[in-house]
């Protein structure tokens, strides 16, 4: 990343980076819920995580959590095939992550772990909050820099609440990708993340590592 590109980001010691669910089953071609471009995205949020760690600002990452057996799944009447399966190696952040500050799981029990600050249950819509407004008010934190997968679901998901929160946030769109379960969904996405309020860092990082090749063969 450019120098004056990461002052602009972290500068702040209040400014904190969440990426969201950077995880084996996203981010690895072996994964059950693989979105293109996952690996380049790990590579990208790696950079980020190490900057924002260089500049003092707090970096916190989300993880999806699942049961095995959940409404969530198609198998029980969900959307999604199943995927981050608690204990799993699909479940595991992706190997180019450094260790974050905190880790915040989501989507634990019989809910759907969309958004990073809280999961619905998909029946009565009841919404149980996750650890993650709590770190930040602990920090002190003002604002938010987001990256992270999938950008038209749970990144989507974290920004819209971070906005409704009050927090002024922004995305990295070279650090995000979309699953398109819809076609347009990721453009979509972003026109609406930008109508709400969210910053759009549309400039490319450079010096980025190079990202690893994709693991072969069957996964863990």
């Amino acid at each position: 990343m450019t120098e004056d590109l990461r002052g602009a980001l972290f500068r702040d010691p209040s400014v904190a980076l969440v990426v969201v669910d950077v995880q084996n089953d996203f981010a690895d071609p072996r994964g059950s819920l693989f979105v293109p471009g996952g690996v380049e995205v790990a590579a990208n949020c790696a950079a980020l995580m190490g900057d924002a760690s260089e500049a003092g600002a707090i970096v916190i990452c989300t993880q999806d959590w699942h049961p095995a057996i959940t409404p969530h799944f198609q198998e029980q009447g969900g959307v999604w095939p199943t995927h981050c399966v608690q204990g799993s190696w699909g479940a595991e952040l992706q190997r180019l992550l450094p260790h974050p500050d905190h880790l915040v799981r989501k989507g634990q029990g019989q809910l759907d772990g969309y958004s990073g600050f809280g999961s619905r249950e998909p029946s009565t819509g009841r919404v149980e909050a996750t650890a993650l407004r709590e770190v930040l008010e602990r920090r002190g934190t003002q604002s938010l820099v987001l990256a992270g997968l999938a950008l038209d679901v749970c990144v989507r998901e974290t920004a819209l609440d971070a906005v409704r929160l009050g927090y002024p946030t922004m995305l990295v769109t070279s650090a995000t990708a979309a699953v398109e379960l819809t076609p347009g969904a990721g453009a979509g996405a972003l026109e609406e993340l930008e109508a709400a309020g969210v910053k759009l860092v549309r400039r490319p990082l450079s010096g980025l590592p190079s990202p690893q090749a994709p693991a072969t063969g069957p996964r863990p």
